[in-house]
């Protein structure tokens, strides 16, 4: 009994050591300006129609396109603190050509685009996430 009284009293003695400044990635070294284009973008939601066009012609023989958008809402902005990447995170319902309507989770990530400038779209079609990389049902596109 008295190795866990001491046991415990090392780890709340040591505690404090653990804790750790939050520093926001806006003032660090290579810092983030966090103004990432909102949800319903023009620009974010073409990005996700040509790199599903893309994906599915080249990788997987398709001809299925993004038609459209729909109730297209913010799920979460920056869910891990101020000091991750600024990350915005959506879900919205898509229309894809073979006239199915299908939920699309979706994030916008800042200096994640090519070679690490501007901004990136990642994003998951439940249903048409073929190598199941977000699986089950596009769980692991949402924060």
């Amino acid at each position: 009994m008295k190795w866990l009284a001491a046991l415990v009293s090392c780890v709340l003695v040591s505690a404090p050591v653990f804790a750790r400044e939050i520093t926001p990635a806006e003032r660090r070294d290579h810092s983030y300006s966090a103004s990432l284009p909102g949800c319903e973008d023009p620009s974010v939601l073409g990005q996700i129609s040509s790199d599903f066009s893309t994906r599915e012609s080249r990788f997987w023989a398709s001809s299925l396109t993004i038609v459209g958008f729909e109730r297209v809402a913010e799920t979460a902005w920056r869910p891990w603190g101020l000091d991750y990447i600024p990350r915005r995170y959506c879900t919205g319902t898509v229309i894809v050509s073979d006239g199915y309507k299908r939920r699309i989770n979706y994030s916008v990530r800042e200096k994640l685009g090519f070679i690490g400038i501007g901004w990136s779209a990642d994003w998951c079609v439940v249903g048409l996430d073929r190598n199941y990389a977000y699986a089950p049902l596009c769980k692991q596109a949402q924060p």
